[in-house]
């Protein structure tokens, strides 16, 4: 579906971009390692009109994909917001092409790209919902659950976000802390919307292991083998009744037809920085969706500015799975938005106000800013 109307061209005047250090309230443990402290970009899109907010979803240390914010602080000062400054006046929807001749660096050049969305679109008083095209007013909120200290451990915290009314439970798993962490949620609740997450961690050889996950009635299993294993996917699912969703495997609307033409993946999860911005997420959303393909909206724990451009993305009518959008306490003591994400009858609410329809706390950020750079022409 294409995006409801194009925005309106913004004289972009200055770029500030800020590395901001947000403690979890507890760590997070996935299978290339532990967070206890997010470490983020935030982008500022300098306007005549006004200011828009956008968020690069990098890590500090290159796990989750080749980015990290060092690489993309460089890319983003040295190359991608002076291309945009050079343009000086443009609309949103000529972000991407401005920043294609830069290969690669998809996360910051998204986190680029919403900053100038979100000016466009608070200059024109319109919500990035309306804009990309959402149809719901709230989208159903599921949490992501780190590896624990044991299985036990494992069932008590799910249990604490069922009791917060999430609707959805996926915990990650890695060789060794799979089938028993699973089996004890699976056995403590029987009913419950339930998904792993591997993050990569198996290879082809552990087939058998992942086959033994098909008992415990799952969603899905999101991303078990290396990103550029499209091929050895495709087997995989052959060998699982549990539908295989692919995560870092779908870096762009080709990679996700690729991933479709090949069957390596039933269901796909979509994120905007991982894609390369939000007007490709809906690329590829509007390509599942042809496809009969279920997506649904991954998270990468975002601040209150990627939270809710996530719920609006999340709006699509494609997205018919539940997604990572879970409050912002779940992450954060203190977010740096005014109104943080807050889950209501196991859903978050899609913002109506112009652009992301959120306000920066301008005192949190500067409390949790770490470095920062203003560029101009």
């Amino acid at each position: 579906m294409p995006l409801t109307r194009p925005a309106s061209p913004v004289t972009l005047d200055a770029v500030e971009l800020r590395v901001l250090h947000l403690p979890l309230v507890s760590p997070f443990t996935t299978s290339f390692g532990t967070e206890t402290v997010r470490e983020v970009i935030v982008v500022a899109a300098e306007t005549s009109d006004g200011v828009g907010w956008g968020e690069v979803v990098t890590m500090a240390e290159p796990l989750y994909s080749s980015e990290y914010t060092a690489s993309a602080w460089d890319v983003l000062s040295r190359y991608l917001a002076p291309a945009l400054l050079e343009r000086r006046t443009l609309a949103p929807e000529e972000v991407p092409g401005i920043l294609q001749p830069f290969v690669g660096h998809r996360m910051a050049k998204a986190g680029l790209e919403l900053a100038v969305i979100d000016a466009a679109l608070r200059a024109e008083g319109r919500s990035l919902g309306h804009y990309l095209g959402a149809e719901k007013t709230r989208v159903p909120s599921g949490v992501s659950v780190g590896i624990q200290s044991d299985p036990a451990a494992l069932v008590d915290v799910v249990g604490g976000y069922l009791d917060e009314g999430y609707v959805r439970i996926k915990i990650k798993i890695k060789p060794g802390r799979d089938i028993a962490d699973t089996a004890a949620v699976r056995g403590t609740y029987a009913d419950i919307p339930l998904q792993v997450d591997a993050n990569s961690a198996y290879t082809l050889q552990d087939a058998d292991t992942l086959a033994e996950l098909d008992r415990f009635d799952l969603l899905l299993i999101e991303q078990p083998l290396q990103e550029d294993d499209l091929v050895d996917h495709a087997q995989l699912a052959k060998k699982l009744r549990t539908p295989v969703c692919l995560d870092e495997s779908i870096v762009s609307a080709k990679a996700a037809a690729d991933a479709l033409t090949l069957g390596s993946a039933a269901i796909i999860n979509i994120k905007a920085g991982r894609v390369g911005g939000y007007l490709e997420a809906v690329a590829v959303h509007d390509l599942c969706r042809a496809a009969g393909i279920p997506v649904w909206c991954g998270g990468m724990l975002e601040t209150g500015i990627g939270r809710a451009a996530n719920a609006a993305l999340a709006a699509l009518p494609g997205f018919t799975l539940p997604g990572d959008i879970s409050a912002s306490a779940r992450f954060y003591t203190r977010d740096i938005v005014t109104e943080p994400a807050v889950i209501e009858d196991g859903h978050v609410r899609v913002p109506t106000g112009p652009g992301l329809g959120v306000e920066i706390d301008r005192a949190a950020l500067d409390a949790v800013t770490v470095r920062r750079e203003r560029l101009t022409r």
